[in-house]
């Protein structure tokens, strides 16, 4: 059971999520919060496996949340759903440690199946915020000494992480086995100086270490 805190100032968002995640069998509804100060006091108390929070909020906002929930307890996952798509934002929040970022246009189903991601240790970025980074930075100069340090089979590991495939996935595409895949992650984050999936998408997207889309 994924147990689950909604942040968002607006009652009415947060009793239409309530009905919508409650009817999910998987996801339990512990607690909701208004402000972000509010939040922290239920992450303190109600030890939730996932929070899923908004930016604007009275107080905190929700990047200042997932950096505070993250110096509590960095297993707790944050999802950050949002009406902002800039990249400051985006950026901003991951930084921080947000395991994810969906805007408030995405269907129902798709937060559903972010909060069980998320929830797994993987990450999810809006599908539109993904392109509009590449866009955004793949003009960039590479930075050849990072660049170098990635063996090839690596290279196509960070190019199917930045795709948003999963362990399981990366496996099948490249014919190898899911644990040899970890290895592989395990080595990208340490070599590229990152903690999570969503840093190193960034990473890759900011210093052109993976072709643009079209490219490929």
């Amino acid at each position: 059971m994924i147990r689950l805190i909604i942040v968002d100032d607006h009652a009415v968002l947060r009793d239409g999520l309530k009905t919508i995640l409650e009817s999910e069998q998987d996801i339990q509804v512990i607690g909701e919060a208004e402000s972000g100060n509010l939040a922290m006091s239920l992450v303190t108390t109600l030890k939730p496996d996932v929070v899923l929070t908004d930016i604007n909020m009275p107080g905190m906002n929700g990047i200042e949340v997932t950096k505070a929930i993250k110096q509590i307890d960095s297993h707790v996952k944050v999802l950050i759903l949002t009406m902002h798509s800039h990249e400051e934002y985006l950026m901003a929040a991951i930084k921080e440690g947000a395991d994810g970022y969906l805007l408030k246009d995405a269907p129902s189903n798709h937060v559903i199946d972010a909060i069980r991601t998320v929830h797994t240790g993987e990450s999810v970025i809006h599908p539109s915020l993904t392109k509009k980074l590449m866009n955004y930075h793949h003009q960039q100069l590479r930075e050849e000494k990072t660049e170098n340090k990635l063996t090839g089979r690596e290279r196509d590991v960070l190019i199917c992480l930045v795709e948003g495939l999963t362990n399981k996935e990366i496996g099948e595409r490249l014919f190898v086995s899911e644990k040899t895949v970890k290895i592989h992650v395990s080595n990208i984050f340490k070599k590229l100086n990152v903690k999570s999936r969503s840093q190193v998408v960034i990473h890759a997207v900011q210093n052109g270490l993976v072709p643009f889309p079209d490219q490929r």
